[in-house]
């Protein structure tokens, strides 16, 4: 089993800056390819961005390109999602999740999820 712990959502104006973080236990965490998903209200969770278990390859939604960026530190187990020029659509809660064998961007693959950190961003 693996534990995921999202923290640093919050509330921002739009054009702003926020980061999320997952913290992992229970597994070898650098053994684990890691996403972020989100889901805004009324919508389905999509995927936002994707890294791999040593950190060299990363993977983003077209929407949040050049935006937000994924990052890991496998010592402290945990990932990163640095978000920029943030805009109301991206209000949304942010999962992190893992997966041990696929480096993908479908959330069916995902073995293990946290339980969700909110953002929401002001107009």
């Amino acid at each position: 089993q693996v534990q995921l712990v999202e923290s640093g959502g919050g509330l921002v104006q739009a054009g702003g800056s926020l980061s999320v973080s997952c913290t992992a236990s229970g597994r070898t965490f650098s053994n684990y390819h890691m996403g972020w998903f989100r889901q805004a209200p009324g919508k389905e969770r999509e995927f936002v961005a994707v890294i791999s278990r040593s950190g060299d390859i990363t993977n983003y939604a077209d929407s949040v390109k050049g935006r937000f960026t994924i990052s890991r530190d496998n010592a402290k187990n945990t990932v990163y999602l640095e978000m920029n020029s943030l805009k109301p659509e991206d209000t949304a809660v942010y999962y992190c999740a893992a997966d041990r064998f696929q480096f993908t961007t479908r959330q069916y693959e995902y073995d293990y999820w946290g339980q969700g950190t909110q953002v929401t961003v002001s107009s």
